[in-house]
């Protein structure tokens, strides 16, 4: 993390202590529900990528990088389809946990430690960068959204996963999301929630088109879930309801392709 201005190190370091306390509480249990999944799903309410026009595609064959990938079950998913993952995340801890889940499953691939800010990797190496809830809501997307451009081969894919726009206007400093807007939209970067050692990063919608084409991408969808109607409000991330989330969108894809 030599690399890094100070403010980017106190914010993977405060990133780091929180992950860490929360692969404490549900770190095995949750990477071994997840892992053994058959359906890929997305995000917190469990949207399945069939649902949603399957906006990944066909993986196999790929080389994907998981930007912020936790315990790597999106990754074991994307392996389990015939692609050749690495996942990439800060916390040791998750990583730990990651590893016993693939001597339990078989299912290999390199983890390596590291933060989307400042990627181990050379130029042109992956078919597709992916982050799911990782860099796309932890890292900040001015400096991890170049390294994911300068890693991907040309006309290769980034899809990620964050939250959206109306979550982060509409959830208060404490307690549940409403249906009020309760910050500005205008000047939206990064947000440390009370009681909390991490830092989360959101962008306007015209801020990412804007970054993303500034770093040749072209967008190619936008996509606002709609929590299912037999998906329940999630045990640790229970300020978003599945109420609210089937009203509005709680989380948002994005797709972009690299241009040639």
């Amino acid at each position: 993390m030599n690399d890094l201005s100070e403010v980017t190190r106190r914010s993977v370091a405060g990133n780091i202590v929180k992950w860490s306390r929360v692969n404490a509480e549900y770190g095995d249990e949750s990477a071994g529900r997840q892992w053994a999944a058959e359906e890929i799903s997305w995000g917190q309410f469990g949207v399945t990528e069939e649902s949603i026009g399957s906006p990944l595609g066909d993986v196999a064959g790929l080389d994907i990088l998981e930007i912020g990938c936790g315990v790597a079950y999106f990754s074991a998913w994307l392996a389990k389809r015939g692609a050749r993952p690495i996942g990439l995340d800060p916390t040791p801890a998750q990583l730990e946990t990651a590893r016993r889940t693939q001597a339990e499953t078989g299912i290999g691939f390199p983890l390596v430690e590291g933060v989307g800010e400042t990627l181990p990797f050379p130029d042109d190496t992956f078919d597709m960068v992916l982050s799911e809830y990782g860099a796309s809501l932890w890292a900040d997307p001015y400096a991890w959204i170049p390294e994911a451009a300068r890693v991907l081969r040309p006309g290769g894919r980034l899809v990620f996963l964050t939250s959206s726009l109306l979550v982060y206007l509409c959830v208060p400093d404490v307690g549940a999301v409403s249906e009020k807007l309760h910050r500005p939209l205008f000047g939206m970067h990064q947000i440390r929630w009370p009681g909390e050692s991490g830092t989360e990063y959101n962008l306007a919608h015209g801020d990412w088109i804007r970054l993303l084409r500034s770093n040749g991408f072209d967008v190619q969808d936008l996509i606002e879930l709609q929590v299912p109607e037999d998906a329940d409000t999630h045990e640790y991330y229970g300020d978003i309801t599945a109420e609210w989330g089937r009203q509005w969108p709680a989380e948002e894809i994005w797709v972009a392709r690299l241009r040639d």
